[in-house]
């Protein structure tokens, strides 16, 4: 990735005078690659095989070029103008192949099934310039045609954009069925190039999605499948040098053409497309590092986002801060509107001390803002159940366990220890009114049994006046209803 940069503004800076003797060098070297590496074409010039070249100087090269194995008829031919070309990895590779003749329609068919094509890439039209440059091997769209022993349906036809048609084909042959893709591009003419290299890689990117991972080589054909054909092996050869970071710092261009080309003739066949092949790599250089950069923002946005983090606190330490942190708490206890069972109920029963040491202790708890520390009166008074009034009667079992405070510190009014060293609830008595730790606010609707829950459960709040220079709240002055 440290290349790209220091690559893109090599490619762009390219002087044209520079190109055209790289281009020249590509020919001359040409040459010289045929003789050294002694490529024939023999095969594609025997009499036999004449009639099946569109032109005569385009022969595949008889060591890289595709034999047909697959056999329809007797008098099949294992021969068709079509060449392998390796790609940048091992499991890639491309067909670069000539626009079928009307006499190599099954040919071109056997080629496909043969070696299980799965995407083609068609860069021209049926007619150029007044001139038949490939026949249609496909049927029209929602039909079918047979070519010899394969029968060819149309699936559908897209146009994403005025440069491309997209056609869904199927194919079968004997008892298989196999479908494929066809891409067609139309904006590119005969021995020239396209106005932009966008929708050339737009192309091969539309390409490479419908490839996937099928490791079945990409068919790619022109009119005489040698100069677009060659460009657009090379830029797709080119891209997956950068995908599997194959770019080294003495990456060359023309060494990929003079490549392409030991592998099939005239690969790249004009100075115009070899000065587009530049363009177009600037501008798919230009792309990978747009979308490494835009990557790597949005990599640095979430990095400087805060994290959200909730402080979780364990359960037992949330159940010892409710018992030692009661400093802001004060004792709101349900009054009940029907008086308990007597003390020795079951229900009621009593509350066991943790040890015998804490029996012989009184009990107590001091707030931790209190200023005299260590007091011996208690906060929290002895919980007893009212006195049944004489105008009610006993209620059925309450909903809940309710009692109410009262004002009786230990030491202070009836024990509330058994004489076994329990608590239990005893019969208390009104708070007098001369208690200065708290305020009594009892209801004084004498009918609470519409304004209670069921069981007749009323409310008596006896709240501790605050401590210290804090205001009370409003809730202190209101009556609970």
């Amino acid at each position: 990735m440290e290349l790209l940069p220091s690559l893109l503004s090599s490619l762009r800076s390219v002087d044209p005078g520079t190109l055209d003797q790289e281009y020249s060098m590509v020919r001359s070297q040409t040459s010289v690659l045929k003789r050294d590496v002694s490529l024939t074409s023999e095969t594609g010039a025997l009499k036999e095989n004449i009639k099946k070249n569109r032109y005569k100087d385009i022969l595949p090269y008889d060591q890289s070029r595709v034999v047909l194995s697959l056999l329809t008829t007797d008098c099949d031919s294992d021969y068709i103008n079509a060449s392998f070309i390796k790609g940048a990895s091992n499991h890639s590779c491309y067909i670069a192949a000539q626009g079928p003749l009307s006499s190599t329609l099954v040919d071109f068919w056997r080629m496909i099934w043969q070696h299980d094509v799965k995407v083609i890439v068609m860069a021209c039209r049926e007619i150029e310039m007044g001139k038949k440059k490939c026949e249609c091997y496909w049927s029209p769209v929602h039909q079918s045609a047979a070519f010899g022993p394969f029968t060819v349906t149309n699936q559908g036809e897209t146009r994403p954009n005025e440069d491309l048609v997209i056609r869904s084909l199927t194919v079968r042959y004997q008892q298989g069925s196999r479908s494929l893709v066809q891409y067609q591009f139309l904006s590119w003419p005969d021995h020239d190039v396209p106005y932009e290299a966008a929708g050339v890689l737009d192309l091969l990117e539309r390409v490479r999605t419908s490839q996937g991972t099928h490791t079945s080589p990409l068919l790619i054909h022109c009119s005489a499948g040698c100069g677009r054909t060659g460009v657009i092996c090379a830029l797709d050869y080119i891209h997956d040098l950068l995908v599997t970071k194959q770019i080294t710092a003495d990456f060359s261009i023309m060494d990929i053409v003079l490549e392409l080309r030991r592998q099939r003739p005239s690969a790249v066949q004009t100075k115009d497309q070899y000065q587009f092949i530049f363009t177009a790599v600037a501008c798919m250089l230009q792309q990978v590092l747009q979308s490494s950069c835009h990557l790597l923002n949005d990599n640095l946005s979430e990095l400087k986002k805060p994290e959200k983090k909730t402080r979780q606190t364990p359960a037992s330490s949330k159940r010892l801060s409710q018992q030692t942190d009661m400093s802001d708490t004060y004792a709101v206890v349900n009054k009940p509107k029907h008086p308990h069972p007597p003390s020795s109920n079951p229900a009621y029963s009593t509350v066991a001390m943790p040890s015998s040491a804490s029996r012989t202790q009184p009990l107590s708890h001091h707030y931790d803002n209190d200023p005299d520390g260590a007091s011996a009166s208690a906060v929290y008074s002895t919980v007893r159940p009212r006195a049944k009034p004489a105008n009610q009667q006993h209620s059925a079992t309450p909903i809940y366990d309710t009692a109410m405070p009262t004002n009786h510190r230990l030491g202070e009014g009836p024990s509330s220890l058994g004489s076994n060293g329990e608590h239990h609830l005893v019969q208390g008595e009104h708070p007098s009114s001369t208690d200065d730790d708290y305020e009594d606010f009892s209801c004084s609707v004498p009918d609470m049994t519409n304004l209670c829950s069921p069981g007749g459960i009323g409310f008596n709040c006896r709240i501790q006046k605050p401590r210290g220079p804090r205001d009370p709240p409003a809730e202190w002055s209101r009556q609970e209803r």
